[in-house]
């Protein structure tokens, strides 16, 4: 199966709005689920590591992934277990900048979701409108990002997707993840999400962007494990 750009943008924006709203009897809209891990840690970098190290231990779970995707409905036909990876990565993206205090129903925002996402270099596109980028890219200057530049990233993300999903076809995309990762419960990919995790917690929860810069490739530190004995994880 072939998508085009404009059927990439759509799938993520569909996928956007699920991991905000949430899906009904499947998952919280996302301010009460941030709110709830934030209500009880005494911090937001710990709600944020325990979101994230829940998040990534249930998707380990059996059948997760295959048992959600029957309930993500998309403009675009995708395997059911494509969609469900891409849910979850995206809402925990979405999370963290919630938690960070970002107004995740901004169009800045919810582009700067899918540049963690994908994984892409914004720098030279966001310096090129006169906006310094880097270490403490702070809500107010997102704000400041033009409608210009966010069409560039956008552009810039539907690309990396459209490779990503061309070099084998859509329906291979699963097989596409490194095998040192580990491919569980139908094509979740434990080491490419922790990796999106890591940026997501350097972006949004530290406010430092220079993991998007063409010269930093390297990923965000690690999250580090939280106690969560005591404390009921929600979804």
């Amino acid at each position: 199966m072939e998508m085009n750009q404009n059927q990439i943008m759509e799938l993520l924006d569909s996928l956007y709005e699920k991991s905000i709203n949430g899906i009904p009897k499947v998952s919280l809209p996302i301010d009460a689920l941030a709110n709830d891990y934030i209500s009880k840690n005494d911090s937001t970098e710990k709600a944020a590591k325990q979101f994230v190290n829940y998040q990534i231990a249930k998707c380990t779970t059996s059948g997760f992934i295959t048992g959600l995707g029957g309930l993500i409905t998309l403009p675009v036909a995708i395997p059911a277990n494509v969609s469900s990876v891409m849910y979850v990565q995206m809402r925990m993206i979405a999370c963290l900048a919630y938690m960070g205090g970002y107004d995740t129903n901004s169009d800045q925002v919810q582009t700067l979701v899918y540049a963690c996402l994908a994984g892409i270099s914004i720098d030279q596109i966001v310096k090129q409108a006169g906006i310094k980028f880097g270490t403490k890219f702070t809500t107010s200057m997102i704000k400041k990002i033009p409608g210009t530049v966010l069409t560039k990233i956008n552009q810039k993300v539907g690309f990396r997707f459209l490779t990503k999903f061309g070099e084998k076809g859509i329906i291979n995309i699963a097989k596409l993840v490194p095998v040192v990762g580990g491919v569980i419960g139908g094509g979740f990919d434990l080491m490419e999400t922790k990796t999106i995790a890591n940026r997501a917690y350097k972006m949004f929860i530290k406010e430092d962007f220079s993991i998007l810069n063409d010269k930093n490739t390297n990923d965000a530190e690690e999250i580090i494990d939280v106690d969560t004995d005591t404390i009921e994880p929600t979804e």
